[in-house]
Parts: C-alpha cells; sequence; structure tokens
C-alpha cells in the first residue's frame, strides 16, 4: 500500500522530539489508516537518525520471530535469537527497532514494557486499528507508549510534492492578508481543487508525480477503497460498517444535522452498538467522527453529544472517488469538470469534507454546534469549532457565496464572550467582512498552523 517515494511530512519533526527527549523511556506507536505512509516514516527515520535499525513486519514475518517472543525473562537470549533469526547486527544504544503492524501480534506490543526497561534498543511501532477488542484481547497495554497521529499528506505536505514554489508564494499571501485579485486567486484554488481531486493518500500523490492519468490514479483509489471495506468487513461479516463507510459522502450532501445510522444500514440498533461501531469507525482512521457540542466553550470534550454526530472521510481524495464513483469508478471528466470548478454548484459538502481533514491533521478533534431558531422549524448551524488558547474559533464553510452568514453572526453575538474569532472558509479571497474574516481554502493550513501555536 505505501509508495516508495520519500515525501517531506512534518510528524518526522515529532520524531525527532521523541528520540531527543523521550525514547529511553517510551516506545513510539504511530497510528493511521492503512497507506498513510507510516512505515516509510519509520524506516525513513531510521535510516536518517540511526546506526542501525531492524524492521520487524508482522503482517509477513517467520514463525522463528514470533517464537522470540514467547519467553522474555532472558532478554540477553532473546535478543540473540532475534539477531539470528533475521540475518541482523543491530548496534545496542545506537539503533532502533520497527515492529510494523503491530496490531498483527498483540504479544509483541505488550513485550514493550520489558524491551522498554531493559534500555539497549529505541522502539518504534506502527498500527492501523489498534484498539478494536480482538487486538486487545489476553494482553496488558503498555504504559511506556507515546502515540503518534499519521494522517494523509495535509495541503502543505502535498503542495511540497508537487509544487513546492507555490508555499513561498501562500507563505506571504498569509502575512500580507489582503486581497491578491480575481486572476491569482482562481490559479490557486485550482491548485486546491487538484489536491481534493487526489487527496493525500502517498500512492496516489505518487500515481500522479509519475505522470499517470486520472483513470489510472482512479484506480489506484478504488484499490484502497476496497482493501477499507474488506478490513472493515472483517471486523463486522455482518457488513454494517462497510455501509456506513460508504454512505458518508451521500449523507454529507443532503446537508443534515447529524449521521444516521440506520439509513446507511436499513437496520435499527441499540444505542451501545452505535456508539461502539463509530467508535471502531474512528479507530480504523480512514474516518472523521465530529460531534455536536451542547454547550460551546473551551471544554468541548465534556458537552459533545455522543448520540448527534457527523461523519467524514479522513482523506478527500477518497471522498470523490466514493461520491462521485459508480461501478468502474470516477470518470475522467468528473476531474476536469472539479479542476475547472464546473460540476454542480452545491458542492459545500466536498469543501466541508476537506476542511474536517485539515483541521483534524493539525491535531484538532472536530466539533460543530447547532441550535434552533426561535419560533421556527429551521435551524442555525456553526460547521466546525476550534479551541484557540481560551477561547474558540467558530468556522462556517462556504462553496461559492459568502453574503450570507447567519448562523455564524447569530453565534457571535450569542456565545460572545467565548469566541475568539469567526471565519469563512471559501473559494473567494481573503477579506474581512465586519467581525468576521474569510479566507480562501488554500490559506486555511496557514490558518491552523497559527491556531496550533497560539
Amino acid at each position: 500500500m505505501e509508495g516508495t517515494m520519500i515525501f517531506k511530512r512534518k510528524a518526522y519533526a515529532q520524531l525527532l522530539t521523541w528520540k531527543l527527549q523521550y525514547a529511553n523511556n517510551y516506545a513510539l506507536l504511530i497510528e493511521g489508516a492503512k497507506g498513510v505512509g507510516k512505515t516509510t516514516l519509520a524506516v525513513n527515520f531510521a535510516k536518517n537518525e540511526y546506526e542501525s535499525f531492524l524492521l520487524i513486519d508482522f503482517s509477513n514475518t517467520k514463525k522463528e520471530v514470533l517464537a522470540c517472543f514467547d519467553d522474555l525473562t532472558n532478554l540477553d537470549l532473546f535478543y540473540l535469537k532475534l539477531s539470528a533469526v533475521t540475518n541482523s547486527n543491530i548496534e545496542p544504544y545506537k539503533s532502533v527497532i520497527i515492529f510494523d503492524e503491530i496490531q498483527l501480534f498483540p504479544k509483541a506490543r505488550q513485550a514493550i514494557k520489558h524491551l522498554i526497561a531493559d534500555g539497549r534498543y529505541h522502539f518504534i511501532e506502527t498500527g492501523s486499528l489498534i484498539s478494536i477488542r480482538q487486538n486487545l484481547k489476553d494482553i496488558l497495554i503498555p504504559s511506556e507508549e507515546m502515540k503518534l497521529q499519521l494522517y494523509p499528506l495535509d495541503y502543505e505536505e502535498f503542495l511540497q510534492a508537487v509544487e513546492p514554489n507555490k508555499i513561498a508564494i501562500l507563505d506571504k499571501i498569509y502575512q500580507q492578508k489582503v486581497a491578491i485579485g480575481q486572476d491569482l486567486n482562481r490559479k490557486l484554488m485550482k491548485d486546491f481543487r487538484l489536491y481534493m481531486a487526489l487527496g493525500g493518500m502517498p500512492q496516489v500523490v505518487e500515481a500522479y508525480l509519475n505522470k499517470k492519468s486520472f483513470s489510472q490514479i482512479e484506480v489506484v483509489k478504488q484499490n484502497i477503497i476496497a482493501l477499507y471495506l474488506e478490513e472493515l468487513y472483517k471486523i463486522d461479516k455482518t457488513g454494517a460498517l462497510s455501509e456506513i463507510y460508504k454512505s458518508i459522502p451521500s449523507q454529507l450532501s443532503k446537508d443534515a444535522k447529524k449521521f444516521v445510522i440506520s439509513k446507511a444500514t436499513n437496520k435499527r440498533s441499540s444505542k451501545d452498538n452505535q456508539l461502539e461501531q463509530i467508535l471502531t469507525l474512528a479507530d480504523s482512521k480512514i474516518t472523521l467522527t465530529c460531534y455536536d457540542v451542547s454547550s460551546p466553550s473551551i471544554d468541548l470534550v465534556s458537552s459533545k453529544r455522543l448520540d448527534k454526530f457527523k461523519l467524514y472521510l479522513a482523506d478527500i481524495g477518497l471522498f470523490v472517488s466514493l461520491m462521485f464513483g459508480s461501478g468502474h469508478g470516477v470518470d475522467k471528466d468528473i476531474y476536469t469538470k472539479l479542476l475547472s470548478d464546473k460540476l454542480p454548484s452545491n458542492l459545500g459538502f466536498l469543501y466541508e469534507n476537506v476542511v474536517a481533514q485539515l483541521i483534524a491533521s493539525s491535531g484538532s478533534s472536530l466539533f460543530y454546534h447547532t441550535w434552533n431558531k426561535e419560533q421556527s422549524a429551521h435551524y442555525y448551524e456553526i460547521d466546525f469549532l476550534v479551541p484557540c488558547n481560551s477561547k474558540l474559533v467558530a468556522i462556517e464553510v462556504k462553496s461559492s457565496r459568502i453574503d450570507n452568514h447567519s448562523s455564524l453572526d447569530a453565534f457571535l453575538v450569542k456565545f460572545s464572550n467565548q469566541v475568539k474569532e469567526g471565519m469563512l472558509v471559501s473559494q473567494k479571497e481573503y477579506q474581512k467582512i465586519g467581525n468576521i474574516v474569510n479566507y480562501p481554502f488554500y490559506l486555511l493550513q496557514h490558518k491552523l498552523n497559527e491556531l496550533e501555536t497560539n
């Protein structure tokens, strides 16, 4: 699944911090969906930052390797056996051992406690579906473990791979925060729509850089979707998880207050069962869950409603393929129309998903808020709430027009004490509209970076 190209990832800096400050006391667990580049990142880091390393891939390893973990009472003997069966010669106190796809062999994860205490090597684990029940059965989860969440490439990482010169241009525009004119804005939005069309899965970006056609790229994306559906079916043979995943784009397109599981599965189920399904999907890292909060404040987690949420896909490129694909994938004309902004005008749900992806990849959990209009059956909705210092940034996503932002206006009045800033995110160039600031989609990553550092 993971490509051979080495993409510059922001997570690399987090690995450096781990090595310098925490690696003697903690293993690093890199979590993420299949295909986001976990193994590539770990191996690249090991090659650059250590004298030697050992990669053990639990999806494809010898029984003799697995047998080494049967007895950890004598770690001298353990490492002697491990070195012999892997034909490796790694230097103590100068090397790292990578446990790849560790969810497939939980016994190795349990061993981390003893291996870290021994202190001879640093340890990096990679895995997906880490927390589902069958991958935790009969093992003790080590407390000597730090976690790093790896997502598909965000927009800056994508640009670094395909058009690195554009990053400096966007940096300058963001610093100046002035209108740049419609011509340049249209060009930069077209660049962003390329990101929406492709997404941030390394294998897909690699195919684009290798000058594959959109038809060929679509095959890569459909293969990833097929793999995800297969993984979900292994977890839940009723097919409910697969149906929920496939229904995400269509439910978002209806602009409803929340995701309705029964509409995806055509089955009624208990609240406990529905909660378990959503938590399992969240653990797969292929979806993003955005919870409605009953009381917007800096403590969003305490007021989130477990029974009211929206679901997004973790990669916008896969969203496009799932939304517009037929039995043979997405027609190349769809890609052409998306890049030229000639798809049907009501594509707010598509832009909403890419905003959710960028917020999540910046390290923030996803929350939104709805409340009823007075003496009306209609309601207001703030698409996303992001904490910043001790206040909130309220975000409303617009695919086209920005003159109607009644929900954001009402929110800024009702929760004035809680709000640091009201934001529109749209295809329009940067501008201030009263007490609201409009950011074009291509500057959203910069804004999120700023919020993250504050």
